[in-house]
């Protein structure tokens, strides 16, 4: 069980780390308007580009590059929330964090969980989040269309 928790761990994590990260390539020079609704990675030739409420049909590539970075972003968060969710049912009453005054289902931890630690918590995210917003923000006419996210 050990094992399957740290490979659990292990390929969630491996989403925000660049170990294996291959050489950079020089972005080929394409045209600037070759940015469409269907070459998108993820739209797949049976169905094309999945957007039941059609948010893509009214954005412009840089809109659309914008939707695409914050759904990355999110899909990162939820995959952590889904470890955590686990993570929580596993260490109960056995964590440093809190005195191990945490108890029963996962679904109640929140509500047990004190209010200064939601303050540190909402802070440190605010910074993280400021900070990626002034420094880690690229331009989304300037990412190369073959290099996404």
């Amino acid at each position: 069980m050990k094992f399957a928790t740290f490979a659990l761990l292990a390929t969630s994590t491996s989403a925000f780390n660049n170990f294996f990260q291959k050489a950079a390539a020089p972005a080929p020079v394409v045209p600037t308007n070759t940015f469409t609704i269907d070459s998108l990675p993820g739209a797949i030739a049976p169905t094309g580009l999945f957007d039941p409420l059609g948010f893509a049909a009214k954005a412009d590539a840089n809109t659309l590059k914008r939707y695409r970075e914050a759904e990355v972003t999110h899909g990162r968060v939820a995959m952590l929330a889904a470890i955590g969710f686990l993570v929580g049912e596993k260490v109960e009453g056995s964590s440093f964090l809190f005195d191990a005054s945490i108890k029963g289902p996962a679904i109640s931890h929140l509500a047990q969980v004190p209010t200064p630690f939601w303050l540190i918590l909402v802070a440190v995210i605010a910074t993280a989040e400021k900070q990626r917003a002034q420094i880690g923000w690229v331009d989304p006419a300037a990412v190369p269309v073959d290099q996404p996210g």
